[in-house]
C-alpha cells in the first residue's frame, strides 16, 4: 500500500474494529454468526511500500447470543481454546490497487494448522494517521482440522467479515 497510505507503525484501534464469522448450519437452513470480542493487531508499511502486520483473535472471547453454543465452540470439538487460544492473521503482503481494492496475502492459523489466505479487502478511509480496511472471505473449517458435522448438518464454508482500522504510531 503505497499511494495514500504512510509509512511507520500501525495500531489496531480495537474500539473501531470487528471480526464476525457466520456459518450455515441445520443442513444449511439457519445462519449462526457470531463475533469475536477480543482482537488485537499491528503492522508496518515500510518505505518501500511492503506491508506487514499480524492479527490476533482470542478464540474464547466467540460471541454468538447463545451461551450453550459459545460453549461448545470453545470446546475440542471446535475452536478448543484450552489447547489453542488464539487465531492469527500474518499478513505478507498487502497491495493497493487502483479503484481501492486491497490483494492481501498471508497465513492463518486456526486450531494450531497454518494455511495460506489470500483475499480482497476494500480500503474505505484513508488518511495520513488512520487506515480502515473492509474485508469478506470464506475459510472451509476442515482445513483446519474443525471437522466436527454431526447428521452432517454443518458443511459448507464458514464467512468471515472484518472491518479493520489502524490508527499510525510511529512515523
Amino acid at each position: 500500500m503505497t499511494v495514500g497510505v504512510e509509512t511507520g507503525q500501525w495500531q489496531l484501534d480495537t474500539s473501531a474494529s470487528t471480526v464476525a464469522l457466520k456459518h450455515k448450519a441445520m443442513w444449511g437452513l439457519v445462519a449462526a454468526k457470531g463475533t469475536f470480542a477480543i482482537v488485537s493487531g499491528g503492522g508496518e508499511v515500510a518505505a518501500d511500500g511492503t506491508v506487514t502486520g499480524t492479527l490476533v483473535l482470542d478464540a474464547a472471547s466467540i460471541d454468538t447470543k447463545n451461551a450453550k453454543r459459545d460453549t461448545h465452540l470453545r470446546s475440542a470439538d471446535f475452536f478448543d481454546v484450552e489447547k489453542y487460544p488464539e487465531i492469527t492473521f500474518v499478513v505478507r503482503a498487502a497491495e493497493l490497487g487502483a479503484d481501492g481494492a486491497v490483494k492481501v496475502s498471508g497465513r492463518l492459523t486456526v486450531h494450531g494448522v497454518s494455511r495460506p489466505q489470500n483475499f480482497t479487502a476494500r480500503l474505505s478511509q484513508a488518511d495520513a494517521d488512520a487506515v480502515t480496511l473492509d474485508a469478506t472471505f470464506t475459510v472451509d473449517r476442515n482445513e483446519f482440522g474443525i471437522t466436527m458435522n454431526q447428521l452432517g448438518m454443518m458443511g459448507g464454508l464458514t464467512t468471515i467479515t472484518t472491518t479493520l482500522r489502524f490508527t499510525r504510531t510511529v512515523a
